[in-house]
């Protein structure tokens, strides 16, 4: 039986097309005949008879190119792309050499660094360092109110913002793009009008008002007392709100029509949180437990029970598990439904150094832990109302790192304010207490902390390098130098807040001329951009009176929301990225 390799080399060597022929005997000069063909060639060409032919026609193309491939026309096919692919390698050694390159630059670009970032979250571990990376100090900021009571918490679905307030009102908001993208120029020739001044307010979508009149109506899908809490889902499906009456309310992101109420708390619903990348929520109440649910099924799904006081705070990443804060009882709970355990962390801790600037009086004992957010799937922090910031590990039972005082102190009182007589002793003033931490967000998987109380500032912290400390990175708007704590948070001016003379599109003003009037109740944020390369979005909602009673109120403060745009600086601007904020 015959074969390729059985048959005689004479009868395996093909024929070239006569068109090659041709197309050779034309390029080829007229003075110089064509070299013989070596035996080599030809057992080349017998086996692989068409990676010849290509690449003679190639070398017989480039001939009137270059005056030099006489030397070269004898040479084969394997033997040319040698002598091309050196060529190749020489030019790029002489242009690396010529220019030189930065090896950090390129190691930016490459994916492989995106995939690491990817893995380290799904770990659950921080992998971002941006606190230092971000113009807290030139933070612009503008108010927005829609005529409600106190705002008591604020959840965002970009580009939406929904806010509730103690009388009943759920307020869809629509952000404003960024300076540079709200106008963009639709012809190439330049516009003889000077640009529009760019647009800052958030402007309002939809609104849902409760019924309180309507609490003996069992068909009633509304509140029918103050809303505490609000929500929303990543996909933009789903907007969830908790309020005094017992309800949860789940509604269509996009109409606020209400889709299911769920009326199993016992209790006043407190926070809410989502499973990150998922519609699984987890909801805290005042009858100390934690629900689960799954807004897909729109369903009921466990209960978690541990808790000895009301739990008025909560929050969750990507793993399926919780961290929740039951006030008096001062623990913090890490939920890990899946194994069904729970891990108990206990507050209560006081710093015990000696300040001499400070009234031995003043260093308060932890009464209620009120406030947590989580960094990553190991660490978290909490706030308490002796105005500490705690860093806890899940691997230790006590805080990583106390930060006493975080907001400052409250202004003393006068004598005549302590005291009925007509001349007080003023040993009768009481001594200063600390201000309550009363909202606390971070940027999960990363270094980025924010604080709130009453002092008129959000005020930034950072992760040390270590991962065991809290440090001070600015106050929002402010340089470090202006910030003063002014009593109550109150203000000097007065004025609606907004015009230019308070800095609402954040021009031509002192950063240090403006402070948030009232109690920040809640805070949320997102990163514009890709990765946040057009920096940060933060919005809190303030209001008169803290958002779960009445005890605190604030003296001319506003009810309502503020929205802070933080750029980037200039140094973390890689690879001729453009600040927006600035334009």
């Amino acid at each position: 039986m015959s074969s390729f390799f059985t048959v005689p080399g004479a009868q395996k060597k093909r024929k070239r097309a006569p068109a090659t022929d041709s197309l050779k005997s034309t390029l080829r000069t007229p003075s110089k005949p064509a070299p013989t063909p070596r035996k080599r060639v030809e057992r080349d060409e017998s086996i692989s008879g068409s990676e010849s032919e290509s690449g003679d026609a190639i070398d017989d193309h480039e001939a009137p190119e270059s005056g030099a491939d006489s030397e070269n026309e004898g040479e084969t096919a394997a033997e040319k792309r040698l002598r091309l692919a050196e060529r190749y390698l020489e030019n790029v050694r002489q242009e690396v050499d010529e220019t030189g390159f930065d090896a950090e630059e390129i190691d930016r670009d490459i994916i492989a660094e995106r995939l690491q970032e990817d893995v380290a979250e799904a770990k659950g571990k921080v992998y971002r360092t941006i606190a230092s990376d971000l113009a807290v100090d030139r933070a612009s900021h503008t108010l927005f109110r829609c005529d409600t009571h106190s705002t008591t918490s604020v959840a965002i679905c970009a580009p939406y913002v929904y806010t509730v307030s103690k009388d009943r009102c759920l307020v869809k908001w629509k952000l404003q793009e960024l300076p540079a993208n709200q106008y963009p120029q639709t012809t190439k020739k330049k516009p003889k009008k000077p640009p529009a001044p760019p647009r800052r307010r958030p402007t309002k979508v939809a609104i849902v008002k409760g019924n309180q009149k309507k609490a003996k109506d069992k068909n009633y899908q509304g509140h029918i007392a103050d809303i505490l809490c609000v929500a929303a889902s990543q996909d933009g499906k789903f907007v969830v709100t908790g309020g005094a009456d017992k309800r949860l309310i789940v509604y269509d992101a996009k109409s606020l029509k209400p889709l299911r109420v769920f009326t199993h708390h016992r209790d006043a619903v407190t926070g809410l949180a989502f499973r990150r990348g998922t519609n699984q929520l987890y909801s805290a109440s005042k009858d100390r437990t934690v629900k689960i649910w799954s807004l897909d099924e729109l369903a009921y799904v466990e209960t978690l029970f541990g808790h000895q006081d009301e739990v008025v705070d909560i929050d969750a990443l990507a793993q399926e598990r919780c961290v929740s804060v039951g006030a008096r009882d001062r623990t913090a709970r890490l939920w890990k439904v899946v194994e069904e355990t729970q891990l108990v962390f206990r507050g209560g801790a006081i710093d015990r150094k000696q300040k001499p600037d400070v009234d031995p009086r003043s260093l308060a004992h932890e009464g209620s832990m009120d406030r947590v957010a989580m960094i990553d799937d190991e660490l978290f922090v909490t706030g308490s109302d002796n105005g500490a910031l705690a860093l806890w590990s899940i691997q230790k039972k006590k805080p990583l790192f106390v930060l006493p005082q975080a907001h400052g102190l409250e202004t003393p009182l006068l004598p005549t304010q302590a005291s009925a007589e007509e001349i007080p002793d003023p040993k009768v003033v009481p001594p200063t207490q600390p201000r309550w931490i009363t909202a606390l967000r971070t940027l999960p998987y990363s270094d980025l902390i924010l604080s709130g109380s009453w002092d008129g500032h959000v005020r930034v912290w950072r992760l040390s390098e270590d991962k065991k400390k809290i440090e001070s990175a600015g106050v929002l708007g402010s340089p470090s130098t202006a910030v003063d704590h002014v009593p109550n948070g109150a203000c000097m001016d007065d004025s609606d807040d907004e015009g230019p003379a308070n800095g609402v599109n954040g021009f031509g003003t002192s950063p240090s001329s403006w402070l948030i009037k009232g109690i920040i109740n809640d805070i949320s944020v997102f990163e514009r951009g890709e990765r946040g390369k057009d920096g940060l979005c933060v919005v809190i909602g303030v209001g008169k009176e803290h958002r779960l009673g009445r005890w605190k109120k604030i003296k001319g403060g506003k009810n309502g929301a503020v929205v802070f745009e933080v750029s980037r600086t200039k140094k973390s601007l890689e690879n001729g990225d453009v600040d927006e904020n600035n334009k």
